[in-house]
């Protein structure tokens, strides 16, 4: 079965980064799951499993949420965005361009949620300032880089 919604599944569909798709039958499978082995979408990490690392951070119609713990049968309607469906979004790109400037990574297993956080904060407040910005990030583990060149970079990737 094809994962790619047709007419008749629309009104149970949810759109994943713009394209309507078919939930499975059993809507108690986590989003993240979902999302990596039906979808192919691997950006969306499963670190924990248990909504501590962030890692599994999507949008759903516009607010992270830990795609780990969020049942796909909740997603039917809404519009899921994971971090592959950021690929041009205007805030999504300073804030890689900076992240990248700043070496704001190293394994960069936490990348797409942090990002999708940050999105989400921006598309929200516009400019964020240090505090709004730390507190998006609160629910997002990075072990490497000490947080203060993601902030940094945050920060930069405010608009001007």
């Amino acid at each position: 079965m094809s994962a790619v919604a047709t007419k008749d599944d629309i009104t149970q569909a949810l759109s994943v980064n713009g394209l309507p798709v078919v939930p499975p039958a059993d809507g108690g499978i986590s989003l993240a799951r979902f999302l990596r082995d039906s979808l192919g979408l691997t950006g969306t990490k499963i670190g924990c499993g248990q909504g501590e690392c962030g890692a599994c951070t999507v949008l759903v119609d516009g607010m992270a949420v830990f795609a780990c713990l969020y049942p796909v049968g909740r997603a039917q309607g809404r519009a899921v965005e994971t971090v592959e469906g950021l690929d041009g979004d205007p805030i999504a790109t300073r804030l890689r361009a900076e992240m990248i400037a700043r070496g704001a990574f190293q394994c960069g297993f936490c990348t797409p949620g942090v990002i999708a956080s940050l999105v989400a904060l921006f598309r929200r407040t516009g400019s964020p300032d240090e505090i709004e910005i730390r507190e998006a990030l609160q629910g997002n583990v990075c072990r490497c880089s000490g947080y203060i060149l993601l902030f940094e970079a945050a920060l930069a990737a405010r608009p001007a």
